[in-house]
């Protein structure tokens, strides 16, 4: 197979670093993403309202608000490479104290703990794409990075089906998140012999991060974060609360469930190769304005509409190809709202803030469950979420180039 020509021009260290960041993407997805895999069964056996249910999946994401401004602005400091070696330990670990917990009190704090890692992993991983890739070809990388996001929810689904399968409801949910162990210690390895890239190396000093709120940065922070909260509103809106709604309110099988995922995270892998040769094609704008714009479309003709399981098979393609289409252009346009010795805190801040804000959205679509039904909420929040992104797209400034 032929590597990719921005692939092609990265020297050993930043091979190595793609692959590393690659790897650590998919085990912190799949990680992250067993617990929406696993709420159906948690819901029943431990008697879990829809609301606390949503809220598990909530502070996870509020949480890594925090990891990843914080992981953003050591970076600057400390550089990427040190802070993203102790980023994979944090997740690995706290991963496991989920699936060692006795109760909804543990696992809820739990879930703060593993959001701190996430976030962290995620801000400084995307930051160091960023910066190893040549600005012309920056979107293909960056978005290549990011796909590997599905894949990691493509590991979530089939990891979690056959442990729940395999073994009684109470050790299957738990053997999950124990899988990805070994992943993590050959990617510590993997990142003790990284280096910083040339750009982090050829500014040396750390900026203060506070500039991220005084002009000219403050309407880059502000258009960012919008754009951040909601790329992430949307896609959590979704992806917390799909499995559930298939298996609990379309009375699907683990079987019929299954497959329905399996064409959502294909067309997610799609939308991202996709995103990322339009994001360099096209622009970052003209990018986030279709696909935000073709989320909305489907994901209310999929939950407004009576259509049957085949048709919403169907629309499980599209789908994840709008969803997940946007990360391929978001995480360009926040590396290049920055300057190096800011881009840590900036790019941070925005992503993970964003993340935190639409953290509300799988807990709001909890509580409106009782009212509306898992669909209808999951529609309404997504819509109103890719809204946002299209206001984003139109007062953000090009970045391409």
């Amino acid at each position: 197979m032929i590597a990719p020509g921005w692939y092609r021009d990265l020297d050993p260290n930043g091979r190595r670093a793609f692959g590393s960041t690659y790897a650590a993407f998919s085990m912190d997805a799949m990680n992250i993403q067993l617990y929406s895999f696993t709420l159906p069964v948690l819901l029943t056996l431990w008697q879990l309202s829809p609301s606390a249910g949503g809220l598990l999946a909530t502070v996870t994401l509020v949480a890594s608000a925090a990891g990843g401004w914080l992981a953003g602005l050591l970076s600057d400091r400390l550089g990427r490479v040190r802070v993203l070696q102790a980023t994979i330990l944090w997740m690995a670990l706290s991963t496991m104290a989920c699936g060692f917990a006795q109760n909804y009190e543990q696992l809820l704090v739990s879930r703060v703990i593993q959001g701190v890692g996430f976030g962290a992993e995620w801000a400084v991983g995307a930051v160091f794409m960023g910066e190893i890739a040549a600005a012309a070809t920056r979107g293909r990388l960056v978005g290549t990075a990011q796909s590997a996001w599905a894949v990691g929810w493509g590991l979530a689904a089939a990891s979690s089906t056959l442990a729940i399968a395999l073994l009684p409801p109470e050790p299957g949910w738990r053997a999950a998140f124990f899988l990805s162990l070994p992943m993590a210690a050959v990617i510590f390895l993997a990142r003790k012999r990284l280096h910083e890239s040339a750009t982090f190396l050829a500014c040396p000093g750390a900026d203060d991060w506070h500039r991220i709120f005084a002009a000219p940065m403050l309407g880059n922070t502000l258009r960012g974060s919008l754009l951040a909260i909601g790329t992430h509103g949307g896609y959590w809106a979704l992806a917390t609360w799909w499995p559930t709604m298939l298996k609990l309110e379309r009375g699907m099988t683990n079987a019929q469930a299954a497959t329905h995922m399996a064409m959502l995270v294909g067309g997610s892998l799609a939308g991202y190769a996709l995103g990322a040769t339009l994001a360099d094609r096209i622009g970052r704008r003209a990018t986030l304005a279709l696909f935000a714009t073709g989320g909305i479309v489907t994901v209310l003709a999929a939950t407004e509409l009576p259509v049957s399981d085949a048709v919403l098979l169907a629309l499980g393609a599209p789908l994840g190809l709008f969803a997940m289409g946007l990360y391929s252009a978001i995480g360009p346009v926040l590396n290049e709202l920055y300057p190096t010795r800011l881009r840590g805190s900036g790019l941070g801040f925005c992503y993970n803030v964003g993340r935190g804000v639409a953290g509300l959205a799988p807990f709001a679509v909890g509580g409106s469950i009782a009212t509306y039904g898992i669909a209808h909420s999951i529609g309404i929040y997504v819509s109103v979420a890719y809204v946002l992104v299209l206001a984003a797209a139109g007062v953000l400034r090009e970045t391409r180039g």
